[in-house]
């Protein structure tokens, strides 16, 4: 269902406030780039700090905006089953295609904990839902054999993978069938993870190069192999300059340098500066023919 580069989108900030005009021509970009999806309200969109009116404000932007060119699927997880459920249902009415979400974190629930939050989720929807495993920052992992239990309720559709581990993708892939979508959560993963059968990315570095993310994930689900691993490599540099600190620290520098929105952030994550700035402007200046030109950005 979901299936090629989706963007997980920043949120971006003016004074303190959701910048909404950046928002939307941001999503403009974004399409106009040949995206596949956009993905608000999650990590990258600093949806940690966004209230609840801030959340349906940046989803029925996007939605708006997008006016159904690219599938919208909402950030909508939480640790708290019932916010969760709260949070889909609010992303459903204001006309989202899908929902992200992710593992409870903090909580540390045991695989039948996860298969209870995402089931009740799921029963109070009727929106497709993409699983989100990335145990790095929730310090739990939906096991395989959970996420193949979970595959048989009709709407939960996927897994946004950012588990690092390519055992994983293949005992996904391998116990939940093709229907199933296995989604990159790690740029620099696309590649292998799409030779293993995945179906897509949910890119950060695609908020600065949606063309070039778009064509590496097309080659390779086309099974042009050398054309995909060629751009996987050129955008290699940049996904590692993006690396350097917590995202969506360096996209936030990165997309103000190319004057796609302000690099403002919100505490407890602080703009970059000094020399992984600088590193990021000479990592960005050699891939000029990834990013957008400035005629391209206004």
């Amino acid at each position: 269902m979901f299936s090629g580069a989706f963007t997980a989108l920043v949120t971006p900030f003016k004074n303190g406030e959701v910048d909404v005009e950046a928002l939307e021509s941001l999503v403009e970009f974004q399409i106009e780039g040949g995206i596949d999806g956009l993905v608000p309200c999650g990590t990258t969109g600093e949806s940690p700090t966004l209230s609840e009116e801030e959340d349906r404000l940046v989803i029925e932007t996007v939605v708006r905006v997008t006016g159904g060119r690219v599938p919208v699927v909402a950030g909508t997880g939480s640790n708290n089953t019932a916010s969760a459920i709260k949070y889909t249902k609010m992303a459903e009415e204001v006309g989202a295609d899908g929902s992200l979400q992710v593992a409870p974190y903090y909580n540390k629930p045991t695989q039948e904990g996860l298969f209870r939050h995402f089931a009740a989720i799921a029963e109070n929807t009727s929106l497709p839902l993409v699983l989100y495993n990335i145990p790095g920052r929730t310090n739990v992992t939906i096991a395989p054999d959970t996420i193949a239990q979970l595959s048989e309720i009709p709407n939960i559709v996927g897994v946004k993978e950012s588990t690092l581990s390519m055992n994983m993708v293949s005992d996904i892939r391998r116990l939940c069938g093709e229907e199933f979508d296995v989604l990159s959560g790690d740029d620099p993963m696309t590649l292998p993870l799409l030779a293993l059968g995945g179906t897509g990315v949910i890119s950060v570095v695609s908020n600065i190069a949606p063309g070039a993310v778009s064509d590496m994930v097309a080659a390779m689900n086309s099974g042009d192999l050398a054309r995909g691993r060629e751009l996987h490599y050129r955008l290699l540099p940049l996904i590692r300059a993006l690396s350097v600190e917590t995202n969506p620290i360096p996209i936030k520098a990165a997309a103000s340098l190319l004057g796609l929105c302000s690099d403002e952030l919100r505490l407890p994550l602080v703009p970059m500066s000094g020399e992984n700035l600088r590193n990021l402007e000479t990592v960005m200046e050699g891939s000029a023919t990834l990013l957008p030109t400035p005629e391209e950005v206004l």
